[in-house]
């Protein structure tokens, strides 16, 4: 399979697709896929420039909007993770993935999908300390703390990347793993990036939490940007496995923000992107971890009573497979949720969205949208279009329409006052309570279904672990 690896786009999508073009036309090739490594900035309109953390003259338009709006079409099938320059209103529409325009799909918080044999897994955000243990809090309209912090890598989508078993071929992230420069050419890198030396002489360049899923899944390729350098390392396992790590730099002229790679794959498959049964497995499994809170929150552990280890048994993921009806092919079902921008259109506040491909997603699979339910804590009313005239130019290319999704909306009822004023006030303490809520729950053919949307308190479990508040 050709894959066009893709640094930070900084929302030059149409330069990034005329330049593969135009490489496809010299070397008389066709690229099967692009991958994007983070700062996609799928901004749609104006006031998704208002929830992208850049300086004032960094918040352009740029060319997202065109295939957004329908305008241009991608033209080869593009993934991509999130980075730390996003539209992260609209990310935060899809937690778990999907289609931000047609041929082009977002891999959620973190993500592992499937295309024609390649197993591609992935990261979005950056590593800070800070926030790092911290649940899903954010809420649009963002302040300039949450703007940044929505970004933030949290520990719940390592720890569920952790459960993964079997061979990865492809891993990306947005920014490094930490000591990733010491299985390359560290000289060469401090000569093109002196301000590095720091960093580097300290052991503070990169992501820690992104070096831990390095050495536990030992990826056959990952892909990095975030550094706007071009660098590569070869990174031997214990197992005597190889890493290959090459992290590209911006999209600009006379910058290497491009390459191309050829990995092997099933020719006898289509281009189409699957979910992966195990990582689906794996979200349901713990979704009762998922927390909203601006506190910190720990994952389980040995030594405790409940369960760790979600790596997911034969029988799990058979029950996956059913409530999926044996279809694990991610549906065609984009579809707008805000304007497409007019430069003539007034700035309006953003207010918080959600998407039918998400509430059709977290149905199927009976889990939690980080949206809804920071919704329900502050008994907030959450928008959703039902404005038919957004999508009607891709009535005839989707699987599912807009129409069809948004027929089958059914939202809880916001939690009265008394109930959101608790959840509000422990939101401004220091720590998780020690008592845990009990979540309703049946077995399903030997699963645990959890039923109830309130996530768990989790207590304080591992704490050693997550000492470290490095920025």
């Amino acid at each position: 399979m050709k894959i066009a690896i893709v640094g930070c786009a900084h929302g030059e999508l149409e330069n990034i697709y005329d330049t593969l073009q135009a490489y496809e036309k010299t070397e008389n090739i066709k690229v099967d896929l692009m991958i994007c490594c983070g700062d996609f900035q799928a901004s749609r309109n104006k006031e998704d420039l208002q929830c992208m953390a850049v300086p004032p003259k960094y918040a352009q338009i740029c060319t997202f909007y065109k295939y957004y709006s329908g305008e241009l079409k991608a033209p080869v099938l593009t993934i991509f993770i999130g980075g730390n320059h996003e539209a992260s209103n609209y990310l935060q529409e899809l937690p778990y993935g999907g289609w931000v325009a047609p041929n082009i799909f977002y891999m959620g918080y973190a993500g592992v999908i499937n295309i024609a044999g390649l197993r591609i897994a992935g990261l979005s955000g950056i590593y800070k300390g800070r926030d790092y243990m911290k649940g899903h809090f954010e809420k649009v309209p963002y302040d300039e703390n949450s703007k940044r912090s929505v970004y933030h890598v949290r520990n719940l989508e390592v720890f569920r990347l952790k459960q993964l078993s079997g061979k990865i071929d492809v891993f990306l992230s947005h920014d490094w793993p930490s000591d990733i420069y010491n299985f390359g050419n560290v000289r060469q890198l401090l000569k093109k990036k002196p301000y590095f030396r720091e960093d580097v002489e300290s052991n503070q360049l990169g992501s820690q939490p992104s070096k831990e899923l390095l050495h536990a899944l030992k990826p056959a390729y990952w892909f990095a940007a975030h550094l706007h350098c071009k660098f590569a390392a070869l990174i031997k396992h214990e197992d005597k496995s190889i890493t290959r790590f090459l992290g590209l730099d911006k999209c600009l002229p006379k910058r290497k923000f491009m390459q191309m790679v050829d990995i092997p794959h099933d020719e006898s498959s289509e281009m189409k992107i699957s979910y992966d049964l195990e990582w689906l497995t794996i979200l349901f499994l713990t979704n009762h971890l998922l927390s909203v809170k601006n506190v910190q929150t720990y994952m389980p552990g040995s030594g405790g009573q409940e369960r760790y280890d979600f790596t997911p048994s034969l029988e799990e993921k058979n029950h996956i497979r059913e409530r999926f009806n044996y279809d694990l092919t991610v549906p065609n079902n984009f579809c707008r949720t805000s304007a497409v921008y007019n430069k003539d259109a007034q700035k309006v506040k953003p207010q918080a969205q959600l998407n039918p491909q998400t509430i059709d997603f977290c149905e199927k699979l009976a889990l939690d949208d980080p949206v809804v339910l920071v919704a329900e804590n502050m008994n907030i009313k959450l928008n959703i279009s039902t404005d038919q005239s957004l999508n009607d130019s891709f009535m005839d290319t989707t699987d599912n329409s807009c129409e069809n999704s948004l027929g089958k909306i059914s939202l809880p009822e916001p939690k009265g006052n008394n109930e959101s004023s608790s959840e509000e006030d422990e939101s401004e303490s220091s720590s998780t309570s020690e008592e845990e809520d009990t979540n309703v729950a049946a077995k399903e053919g030997g699963v645990l279904i959890t039923e109830s949307p309130v996530p768990k308190k989790l207590k304080r479990r591992n704490q050693e672990l997550y000492k470290n508040s490095s920025d």
